[in-house]
């Protein structure tokens, strides 16, 4: 007996030590074991949890209750994979998990649950940095075929400006230099800033705040802003000036969006809001490199929501979800960011934007 209790205290040592997450379910869902690692994805304790059914912790997941029924009773292993678990927190987590009998009295579950969001998100984050490559390069490519003609062209006008006499005629000859100018200029707008950083020291809140003191200026009260600040943020290095340019992109967005919602349902009286938040995170991935200390930054807007067939694609030049839209701030915003090895993601849905800027704070590991 004594050997017996030894080995099952071993034996819970090792799943103690695991960074899978483990739990041991009787065959009513009655939560009997959960290691650590299931205590961190769960957002819950081995204390508070013990004796509780699984929907306790876990929200609107009628399926996967159905396939550890069908385990139990059935007595065969199931796996299922990306599945969307909904925490009492009201966290999400995209997980894999493997449901397999135990051959013992009572009867019991052993549930292996392997969180899915990093690895997700590291795919997302590498193929949205591949296609931002990939624009680039045929942006720079369309860029040098449309401005040697235009130099051509604008060089013709003017020669031939200069032949003619007629303030008519002229008149036409100025058209052509005006629009090769404006199309250079457009161009050269598609290629995003073509200065090269001017690294020094700064604090991401002072740069908000700038960005902010700007936009109350534009917008005469007419918007709340929202501060949530985390304090303890290092200063890094980055170039101030096209810093303040990315995100006053992104905000000045934000703006015109929770206008279009009040404009939209004046009925709703529902005050035009922007949220400025900013947090540390530790060990991020960012594309193939893993940093030490990033800054997670949220600009959070009210406004109607970008639409699902836009959402894909609006870091691409000349595309805007806007009438007014020229549909490169958001371009010009991801260029300078990646500048700086960070990233920029959106996710939208209706009633709240959310532009996630990642800015590494320390080297990478």
């Amino acid at each position: 007996m004594a050997n017996s209790s030894a080995d099952a205290n071993r034996y819970k040592a090792m799943l103690d030590n695991l960074t899978t997450a483990v739990l041991v379910l009787g065959s009513d869902l009655i939560i009997r074991y959960l290691n650590p690692a299931a205590e961190s994805l769960f957002e819950t304790s081995m204390t508070r949890s013990s004796g509780l059914h699984l929907r306790d912790i876990l929200l609107d997941a009628e399926s996967t209750f159905n396939t550890l029924r069908i385990a139990a009773e059935s007595g065969q292993s199931y796996t299922r994979r990306e599945t969307e678990f909904l925490l009492a927190s009201g966290s999400q987590r995209i997980v894999d998990y493997s449901v397999s009998p135990l051959e013992q009295s009572p009867a019991a579950l052993l549930v292996e649950v392997q969180p899915r969001d990093r690895l997700l998100r590291i795919s997302r984050e590498e193929d949205l940095i591949t296609q931002q490559e990939t624009t680039r390069i045929l942006v720079r490519g369309m860029a040098h075929e449309i401005k040697n003609p235009l130099g051509g062209i604008r060089g013709a006008a003017q020669l031939l400006d200069r032949e003619l006499s007629s303030a008519d005629q002229r008149e036409y000859t100025r058209v052509i230099i005006e629009e090769a100018d404006r199309l250079r200029n457009l161009v050269d707008r598609m290629l995003g800033p073509n200065k090269a950083l001017k690294p020094a020291s700064v604090n991401i809140h002072e740069i908000l705040e700038r960005v902010r003191t700007l936009l109350e200026a534009e917008c005469k009260g007419r918007v709340l802003f929202q501060r949530d600040y985390d304090p303890s943020l290092p200063e890094f290095s980055g170039d101030k000036e096209q810093l303040i340019q990315a995100f006053l992109n992104i905000a000045r967005n934000a703006m015109e969006a929770a206008f279009e919602s009040e404009a939209a349902h004046p009925e709703s009286q529902k005050t035009p809001t922007i949220t400025f938040r900013t947090r540390a995170l530790r060990q991020v991935t960012i594309g193939p490199n893993c940093h030490r200390l990033v800054c997670r930054i949220d600009i959070i807007d009210n406004g109607p929501g970008i639409a699902p067939e836009l959402r894909q694609n609006i870091f691409y030049p000349m595309i805007s979800g806007r009438a007014n839209g020229t549909g490169l701030g958001l371009s010009i915003t991801q260029s300078i960011i990646s500048q700086h090895h960070g990233l920029v993601e959106c996710e939208s849905e209706p009633g709240q934007t959310d532009f996630i800027i990642f800015l590494p704070l320390e080297r990478t590991i």
